[in-house]
């Protein structure tokens, strides 16, 4: 084997969203020098936390609530906690209120949930406990690339599930909440409910819930990158924040270069040494529906009917399982729902360190088209009073960000789309093109390690992880940290 020559850097890593510190971290355990190069003043990409109402109220600026963070199976091995992380876990992990009062609830407990459902007790067991029952054996294949899994029998049952639209799976419920409860786990797809494979995601986050929780990390999300950057640094990495990539030749010289970017960027950083095929594919690339973000500083909590949904961190707005597909499908289409399905976060409420003494903060996004300036605050806000009578009355200040405003803020955020391109089939296993590793690119030592490749979006840094293993074999001949 030959030795490779004398660079600044063994490997540099454009970008410090969580895969980005994924893939820095992975290659620097494996005794290479790497530098990762941030464009903002701060690092952390959807990891970030900033006072954007008033003093003293502490906002997560895009990801809020962390099922995938707490059971990624990488970040389970990182002593994230001797680096200041700290989670906390709500009463229940998320709750869905309906018009009549009533709601449905994530719990903690398997039986306790599908106790609660009623009369499909028996279908949301015979869904969900088979997952839950092989997470462990599963959960590495479901985060990472298409490749032969080890335990095949185990995924094989996942994916018969997962591959289904959520329309097909929501006809084995037979109450509203079990059906609602249903179409707001879907709905974190971004997808028409119609669409192959949305069933995945609700599958994933239902059984995570089931698992570790979905919990808030103190402090806000910026904690998460903090501490990721912290050991990062503890075993000699090195970041460089304020460096805004846009030629390669600004780049330190280096044996590798992974790219936590989408294929818009890449295409622009170094589309002149790609293959005409490769180019012509990333160019290809379909980008998903966009969210309109609202922060708000509240003088007291936010008074839903329910009771449940007073306990939860997360809270899925949108009733009824028609009234959600039908609005995210006329979203998918283009259009603009007056009554759209709500992702909505609530911190504070567990975390006394997100506002002033007896103040709270909320966080809340609807799906739009990719692109879309509409203003969608009033409408979210009417849909939260809906289920929350006396809501509006309690806003102190409000901060909004549309899909372009998304996007300034977080340059991965194409036309307003969090998740680094629509996750769809052809996209499922294949993003960000169609190769034998879809972390490699066409040109030598350039990787993309973004949540533009599999498994796709989420705070679990595997996108980065899988990339560095990549890269390690490639070039430096070594094999990544085994998890």
């Amino acid at each position: 084997m030959a030795t490779l020559g004398k660079r600044d850097f063994d490997a540099v890593v454009v970008g410090s969203g969580p895969n980005g510190l994924a893939a820095a971290i992975t290659l620097q355990q494996a005794g290479l020098s790497v530098l990762i190069v941030e464009a903002k003043d701060t690092i952390g990409g959807g990891l970030r936390t900033a006072e954007v109402t008033l003093p003293g109220f502490k906002h997560d600026i895009c990801s809020a609530i962390h099922p995938l963070a707490i059971g990624s199976p990488f970040f389970s091995t990182l002593p994230l906690k001797k680096h200041g992380l700290e989670y906390i876990f709500p009463t229940f992990a998320a709750a869905h209120p309906f018009d009549d009062g009533s709601a449905a609830i994530l719990d903690s407990s398997i039986e306790n949930t599908a106790h609660l459902l009623r009369n499909d007790k028996k279908a949301y067991l015979h869904i969900i406990k088979p997952v839950v029952n092989s997470w462990n054996a599963i959960i590495k294949d479901i985060l990472g690339p298409l490749s032969y899994p080890k335990h095949p029998f185990a995924l094989a049952k996942f994916g018969l599930k997962a591959l289904q639209p959520a329309d097909f799976l929501a006809q084995l419920f037979s109450t509203k909440a079990g059906r609602g409860l249903w179409a707001g786990m879907a709905a974190h797809s971004i997808l028409p409910l119609s669409k192959v494979a949305t069933s995945a995601i609700a599958l994933v986050l239902m059984s995570a819930g089931h698992i570790k929780g979905w919990p808030i990390p103190k402090g806000g999300s910026q904690s998460i990158a903090n501490a990721l950057a912290s050991y990062f640094t503890s075993i000699g990495g090195q970041i460089q924040t304020n460096f805004y990539v846009k030629s390669l030749d600004q780049l330190p010289s280096s044996h590798a270069v992974l790219f936590d970017i989408t294929p818009k960027q890449l295409l622009q950083i170094a589309g002149h040494k790609f293959s005409s095929l490769y180019k012509f594919q990333l160019e290809k690339y379909k980008y998903g529906m966009g969210v309109f973000k609202v922060d708000w500083a509240l003088d007291d909590v936010i008074p839903f009917t329910a009771a449940e949904a007073r306990h939860a961190g997360t809270v899925h707005i949108g009733n009824t399982y028609e009234e959600i597909r039908g609005s995210e499908k006329e979203i998918w289409r283009g259009g603009h729902p007056e009554k759209p399905f709500i992702l909505l976060a609530q911190q504070s409420l567990f975390d006394p360190t997100r506002a002033p003494e007896g103040k709270h903060t909320a966080w809340a996004y609807c799906h739009v088209p990719n692109g879309s300036t509409v203003d969608m605050t009033e409408v979210i806000e009417k849909q939260i009073e809906r289920f929350a009578p006396g809501f509006r009355s309690r806003i102190l200040s409000r901060s909004v960000m549309n899909t372009s405003q998304m996007e300034s803020y977080n340059a991965n955020y194409i036309g307003g789309d969090i998740n680094g391109g629509a996750i769809t089939i052809g996209q499922l296993f294949t993003r960000p093109a169609l190769r034998l590793s879809p972390y490699r690119t066409s040109a030598k030592g350039l990787y993309i390690c973004s949540s533009s490749t599999p498994p796709g979006g989420g705070v679990h840094g595997m996108c980065g992880y899988n990339a560095a293993k990549r890269a390690l074999k490639d070039i430096f001949h070594k094999n990544a940290t085994p998890i």
